[in-house]
């Protein structure tokens, strides 16, 4: 790149053969500002440069009238390097676009190899080469200024454009994707390009694999920029997904589980969607069986295969036998709910732990802002909410306490189970019951509350968190410990107001005849048996009032004594001592609808996985022995919006075939 044009070095060199007598006032000079200015002064080592002081190695001096700087002071301003051959006794000062050499003592110069003839010869002034300053400045394609004994050289340097893009969108498919180049390229001189180059640029790439792309952009002064690279990765074309897959045989008898494997592909492993339609695990009747299994990817291209299994009409289970051996903990079952009263009805007694308990549930449904419920209270408490918000706004529920002692009171907050804000009782209820239970079984480290003499706080932030709207139901069960009393008020306010400064401006509510509110002292039961279960089919029967009694307690508000139907929010714990090998824990109720969960020697089963309990003819799967007796501990609290009583099942399981 280093070129000079040829009317550029003829106007060079008709000023450098001009004979030039003293320095003077003349002037030659360019259109346009330039990027540097270097101020001399005759007889001065002073340079001034950019508005920067800075000495030259030797002062501007004056010789035969011509005058002259030190080469190595002016040309490092101009960004050359200066070179020396000792063999010739040549200097050379190149940078990135042009060679100036000078010979100590000759009257000839040579720019970029064409030599050029000047008046008088450069000369060693105290080591340092002197050249003419008006030959540097025209070499140098300079603008000077003479002003008296000032001498102002002006210049523009050179810099290189800069080529730079960037490639969109990020994913690029072969054949499909239209590519974006977004120019970055930059210019120091701000004048446009006067071409533009690309090697391996294409708007639509035809086939996958890794392309670089590169740039190079020339200004309007002749520089190229540095080529610059990008590579980009081409995705091939997205190809529908390959649904596929196999059993283990074609042919299965009546009772006998298919286990399925499948063995859909895609070429992007992006499969988002498996359909199975036909998929029984298991089949009851006799005959060919279609199944069709269908796979999406996330383009939305889809496939699908179908194939057949032949049920044969030998029988290995029966559907009864089968769900009672092989259906999943938590499952629903069928069952023949008429014959449950067949089975013998097995006594128990119930030991009353004298845990308290707190039922906020009357009235269920709010129709006005106000208190629910106030008891005064210390120790070990479980709170149970089981609300419908019927006020018309978005209300929330809040437990607030306050502390009427001298000194402080702390607050334990252990297990907690809520359920909604929902529009659908039951799932309310499930909810609030198994996330109370997985809650119990994690045991979490209890957080607590200091509440100061005279102070008001609200407890258990979980249960306000979200606001019920209009018909929401919300349920939730709460375990505290307060080392010293505290009065505990249920506040329903709207959504947004503060509950502490409301309560001097809510009345109590008035409690309904239908459910219940009151604080009771009989909050857990412990049921042990010790007899062998499950030999012949046998039941427990829960919330039937007969072994079962209701707890009782009182209403801290009216005073009046009161019976917690149902049971909600009293926790039972089952200790079966002898459940016989291979047998059956199943649950079935005999109330109507019922869902909840349990936990079953220490894991939480819900019933159901997939729902609710509908009637007497379902029942949920809750543990089998294996091939030994074993004791069964169940946990459970009854959960609220679901039907008494309920029958705990013990079946012997029949014989597993192969």
């Amino acid at each position: 790149m280093k070129s000079f044009k040829s009317l550029k070095w003829l106007l060079i060199l008709s000023f450098l053969i001009m004979p030039f007598a003293n320095v003077s006032n003349s002037t030659v000079s360019a259109a346009g500002e330039m990027s540097d200015q270097l101020i001399l002064q005759m007889n001065s080592k002073v340079m001034v440069h950019n508005g920067v002081t800075m000495n030259s190695v030797q002062p501007v001096t004056l010789q035969n009238g011509t005058t002259f700087i030190a080469l190595s002071s002016i040309s490092a301003l101009y960004g050359y390097k200066v070179s020396y051959n000792a063999a010739t006794k040549e200097v050379t000062a190149a940078n990135d676009y042009h060679d100036l050499i000078f010979k100590i003592g000759s009257t000839i110069v040579y720019g970029d190899g064409l030599p050029v003839k000047i008046a008088i010869a450069p000369y060693i002034l105290n080591g340092s080469l002197m050249v003419p300053v008006r030959t540097w400045s025209n070499l140098a394609e300079s603008t000077l200024v003479l002003s008296g004994k000032q001498i102002t050289l002006s210049w523009n340097v050179l810099k290189q454009p800069t080529a730079d893009f960037a490639v969109e969108p990020g994913e690029i498919i072969a054949g499909e994707t239209t590519v974006n180049y977004i120019d970055k390229s930059t210019n120091p001189s701000g004048q446009p390009y006067v071409q533009d180059y690309y090697t391996g640029r294409m708007d639509v790439f035809p086939t996958a694999g890794s392309y670089t792309i590169t740039r190079q952009v020339q200004d309007v002064n002749g520089l190229w920029s540095d080529p610059y690279s990008v590579t980009i990765e081409v995705k091939p074309q997205n190809m529908p997904p390959v649904a596929n897959f196999t059993t283990e045989k074609p042919e299965y008898r009546i009772g006998e589980k298919v286990n399925y494997t499948d063995l859909s592909t895609d070429d992007n492993n992006d499969i988002v969607r498996r359909t199975w339609t036909g998929n029984s695990e298991v089949f009851f009747e006799a005959g060919p069986k279609t199944v069709t299994l269908e796979v999406e990817d996330s383009k939305g291209l889809t496939n699908s295969i179908t194939q057949t299994i032949n049920v044969t009409s030998e029988v290995l289970y029966t559907q009864d036998e089968y769900n009672k051996l092989f259906k999943k903990v938590g499952d629903m079952i069928p069952i023949d709910g008429s014959s449950v009263l067949n089975f013998p009805a097995l006594p128990y007694k119930i030991q009353d732990e004298g845990s308290q308990f707190v039922r906020s549930n009357s009235p269920e449904i709010l129709l006005n802002e106000g208190i629910a419920y106030v008891s005064q209270l210390t120790g070990q408490v479980r709170f149970m909410f089981h609300n419908v918000n019927s006020i018309g706004h978005p209300v929330k529920i809040y437990l607030v306490a306050t502390n009427n002692n001298n000194s402080s009171v702390n607050v334990n907050t252990g297990s907690v189970g809520i359920g909604g804000p929902d529009p659908h009782v039951d799932r309310s209820g499930k909810m609030a019951v198994l996330r109370y239970m997985n809650s119990l079984v994690a045991n979490p480290a209890p957080t607590t509350t200091t509440i100061k003499p005279g102070q008001s706080v609200t407890l258990l932030p979980e249960i306000s968190k979200v606001a019920l709207k209009q018909s929401d139901v919300f349920t939730a069960y709460a375990d505290l410990y307060a080392d010293k009393e505290l009065t505990y008020r249920v506040v329903v306010v709207a959504s947004g107001k503060d509950p502490i400064q409301e309560m001097p401006n809510l009345s109590i509510m008035e409690r309904n005849d239908v459910h219940v509110r009151g604080t009771f002292n009989k909050a857990n039961r412990a049921i042990e048996m010790s007899d062998t279960l499950g030999e012949v089919p046998e039941r427990i029967m829960l919330g039937d009032r007969t072994m079962d009694s209701y707890t009782d307690g009182i209403d801290e508000v009216t005073g009046q004594l009161e019976l917690n139907t149902g049971n909600f929010g009293v926790l039972y714990k089952m200790r079966l001592q002898h459940v016989a090998p291979h047998t059956l824990i199943a649950l079935n109720p005999r109330g109507g609808m019922y869902t909840g969960a349990f936990i079953v020697n220490g894991q939480v089963v819900q019933a159901t996985n997939t729902g609710a309990l509908r009637g007497n003819g379902d029942a949920a799967v809750l543990y089998r022995t294996g091939d030994s007796a074993e004791s069964v501990e169940i946990v459970f609290t009854i959960a609220a919006g679901s039907n008494l009583p309920i029958a705990m099942l013990f079946l012997p399981l029949p014989a597993k075939r192969f």
